[in-house]
């Protein structure tokens, strides 16, 4: 309920539209294009998409990943296929000596104000590859959810990711609350397109993202804190009351990988701290940095100090551009992309950070 009321409240700031754009569905109602979900079932590849209405299977081996690859505009290997079931949770995640970083959030199916920042920010190149060299992409959670182009996103970033490894850079997507929602079978918040998806394939939208899908392996591996350098990265924040529970980056993760991420266990069934991280005031619900008018800069400097850290950059809470509080020492990158606004990267280079624009521009940040 706590939730609900703040859209409402948020929305109405924001834009007299805004609810209605964030469940807008820009597809034709008599054309549905969708795919590929890729499964792996006993070794054996299994590929299903949707065109024009039409749902199509076929199986996946080396000799027609080429096929497959071409038709998909794909940019990995069949050898990434087999490798996303290797993959196992890294609960530290902690990196150091990076000196150029680039942030966006909430995505939420906006594939093309996505790729249009990306290009305008230098990341990837006019052929949509990894152009960031040794820099670092952070993705900070809800790709899914309230846009219609939610899978062509999570396939350029499956591929971005083994790109940039290449080039010595690294892309971290960090899991929001809406990953949460639908890796939990809550897809309330799912596009219209999706729905009929759903009808055309015969399958439930989560089934689609299920533990044995390549994109559901790959997003079940996924983090949701991170540091980087002096900045630790989150998609709601930590609150104080996390602090008091004693909990470090490793063990947050530790208990979202192992026990939330797709578990549908009932409240009486988790434990004190699975709830809490579950709920407000964990790490992919919080929003007091903003809404909270007793937080104070003393209680940030006690989160900064626990975390052995000097910003904490977050999405989840939507503003209409990149907002930064208390010196920069909390920034909010959640710029409006999933209610039709332009959008904004971070970026932080050589100890700067900076607002990125869509034209290019970069703009040193300054707290308001």
């Amino acid at each position: 309920m706590k939730k609900q009321l703040f859209w409402l409240v948020i929305s109405f700031f924001l834009s007299l539209n805004s609810v209605a754009n964030f469940n807008k569905a820009e597809v034709s109602t008599d054309s549905i294009n969708d795919g590929p979900y890729i499964f792996n079932f006993n070794g054996t590849f299994k590929v299903k998409w949707i065109k024009n209405n039409i749902l199509k299977e076929d199986n996946i081996v080396p000799e027609n990943f080429p096929e497959m690859k071409n038709k998909f505009n794909l940019t990995f290997n069949y050898k990434d296929l087999t490798d996303s079931f290797l993959l196992r949770s890294n609960y530290s995640q902690s990196y150091s000596n990076v000196d150029s970083i680039g942030i966006i959030s909430d995505i939420h199916g906006e594939y093309k104000t996505y790729i249009n920042l990306l290009k305008a920010m230098g990341i990837i190149d006019k052929n949509l590859m990894w152009k960031f060299g040794k820099g670092q992409l952070v993705v900070l959670g809800d790709i899914f959810d309230r846009g219609d182009m939610v899978t062509e996103v999570f396939w350029h970033l499956f591929g971005l990711e083994k790109q940039a490894a290449k080039a010595g850079g690294m892309v971290h997507v960090l899991l929001g609350n809406h990953e949460l929602l639908v890796l939990s079978k809550d897809q309330r918040y799912i596009n219209e397109k999706y729905a009929k998806v759903e009808t055309i394939s015969g399958t439930r939208y989560f089934d689609l993202y299920s533990a044995n899908s390549v994109l559901g392996k790959w997003l079940r591996s996924k983090p949701v804190v991170i540091t980087i350098d002096s900045i630790l990265f989150v998609h709601g924040g930590l609150s104080i009351d996390l602090v008091h529970k004693n909990l470090n980056i490793s063990q947050i993760n530790k208990i979202f990988s192992d026990s939330i991420v797709g578990n549908e266990m009932k409240p009486n069934e988790k434990n004190e701290d699975e709830i809490f991280l579950s709920e407000d005031y964990g790490p992919v619900w919080y929003r007091g940095y903003f809404t909270d008018t007793k937080f104070s800069e003393s209680r940030l400097d006690s989160i900064l100090n626990f975390y052995n850290t000097r910003h904490i950059v977050v999405g989840h809470t939507t503003f209409k551009d990149i907002r930064s509080e208390f010196n920069n020492k909390i920034v909010g990158v959640d710029a409006g992309i999933s209610i039709n606004q332009a959008g904004e990267m971070l970026i932080y280079k050589n100890g700067i950070f900076y607002k990125g624009l869509n034209t290019g521009k970069r703009i040193k940040l300054s707290s308001r």
